[in-house]
């Protein structure tokens, strides 16, 4: 592949964007005291007219002194370290901006300000900047390309010149920290940061060491990009395609406690990310009401969502969602997470109770501690069984969801025995595989 200069990774990175999307500005044209200036000064990281466009857009029944409180509580940062303003901020994008005003009949309510529509792409305002300049304690810093959704700066791209021995990813990766101790006001709401020289790339989070920023592998999830794509442009347009980087911000964020209050932000993988989505597809079509589901017994089958005999016919309601194959050290535990967070909140499901089964008890107090500490996730705190009657217990009660049995909403029928209780199971595959 031939290697780019550092302003031609720039521009074609926001060709790739641009197909996705999102439109473009330059930043010197939108600096403050241009003409088209988006900010009052340069120590601003939002653009505040598309915040409170957006807001006002996404929220028309909430009066504007409520809307005004939260666009207050949006750019208001007092959390101590840049991590624990990140994790503010990520809950108020994922949960909404909690306000309170008084309706029409004179009572006081509560209500949550939505930031991002989840469910409609097109009804958010998706922009690139290149060169985007930020001054802030005396320091002046310049990144190459940042992306904004509704005026936030959720995600910022750092690219280097391959053909310069001395700026590789890794000096992207360390200009990163640099700005992040100079310029936090950046990165109050990053969701996602993206180190480049135009032929590898990586992505992490914003707390992410030099071993968490991975590669990521697919566009689409039916398989490896073609080798010959250039890194960035498969990490453009697999996890910044719009639906897709609302998913991974909505469902494939955690803030992990490491002690001594430092928090440590993950996000999953590629292949985290496509498993679950793929778990998640067939949970629903397996717990669909069926009239088959009840005629089905044990009867033996392959489901299968990728590889060579993906698209085998699979029956609605049959209780058999499949398996999710790993190799050792690829996230097993976070990625039952992720499909919990996810499968919990879908309203197909009618919140159904989810109970994790393992074969032997140190395993059962690892996943007890990870899911323990994904509780923002899973919107509840996680209890453990203290014994087997005890789970048995709650699987008489309602639906139920493990990662060998999963949920079914509480209107679908039954299958004779088997309550209403279907199968996923989580297997390691050995690396050498």
């Amino acid at each position: 592949m031939t290697a780019f200069t550092e302003s031609v990774v720039e521009e074609a990175a926001l060709a790739w964007l641009d197909g996705l999307g999102y439109a473009a500005q330059f930043g010197p044209v939108i600096a403050p005291g241009e003409a088209a200036a988006e900010r009052d000064d340069y120590a601003q990281g939002v653009l505040p007219r598309r915040l409170r466009d957006a807001l006002a857009r996404l929220n028309p029944h909430v009066p504007a002194a409520a809307l005004d409180e939260a666009y207050r509580k949006l750019t208001r940062s007092d959390r101590p370290t840049l991590a624990a303003n990140n994790h503010a901020a990520h809950r108020m994008l994922v949960e909404g901006v909690p306000v309170e005003y008084f309706r029409p009949d004179g009572s006081l309510g509560g209500d949550l300000v939505r930031v991002l529509d989840f469910e409609d792409p097109d009804n958010n305002d998706w922009l690139a900047v290149n060169q985007f300049t930020v001054v802030e304690n005396r320091h002046e810093r310049r990144a190459d390309v940042v992306l904004f959704v509704n005026g936030l700066p959720l995600a910022v791209m750092e690219l280097k010149n391959a053909a310069d021995e001395n700026a590789t990813i890794w000096s992207a990766f360390n200009q990163l920290q640099t700005y992040k101790g100079q310029i936090p006001s950046l990165f109050t709401f990053n969701e996602a940061l993206v180190i480049s020289d135009g032929i590898h790339a990586r992505i992490g989070t914003l707390t992410a060491d030099r071993e968490r920023f991975m590669p990521w592998r697919t566009i689409d999830g039916s398989g490896l990009a073609d080798d010959r794509l250039s890194q960035l442009q498969v990490v453009i347009e697999g996890a910044f395609d719009r639906r897709r980087f609302l998913d991974l911000i909505r469902y494939f964020i955690v803030f992990e406690d490491a002690g001594d209050g430092v928090l440590v932000k993950k996000m999953a993988g590629y292949h985290q990310y496509h498993a679950v989505n793929a778990a998640v597809e067939e949970t629903l079509r397996a717990c669909a009401p069926s009239p088959e589901a009840l005629r089905l017994g044990e009867m033996r089958g392959v489901y299968l969502v990728c590889g060579p005999d993906a698209g085998l016919p699979r029956k609605p309601g049959d209780r058999r969602i499949g398996v999710v194959w790993h190799t050792q050290g690829s996230g097993k535990s976070l990625t039952m997470a992720f499909y919990a967070g996810k499968i919990v909140q879908h309203p197909a499901m009618e919140n159904p109770t989810i109970v994790v089964l393992t074969d032997r008890n140190d395993l059962d107090n690892q996943l007890f501690d990870n899911f323990a500490l994904d509780k923002d996730l899973l919107r509840q705190e996680p209890v453990q069984a203290e014994s087997r009657a005890h789970r048995f217990d709650w699987a008489q009660h309602g639906p139920t969801a493990t990662f060998r049995i999963v949920g079914a909403p509480a209107n679908a029928p039954a299958i004779p025995g088997q309550a209403s209780r279907i199968g996923l199971s989580w297997h390691r595959v050995p690396l050498s595989l």
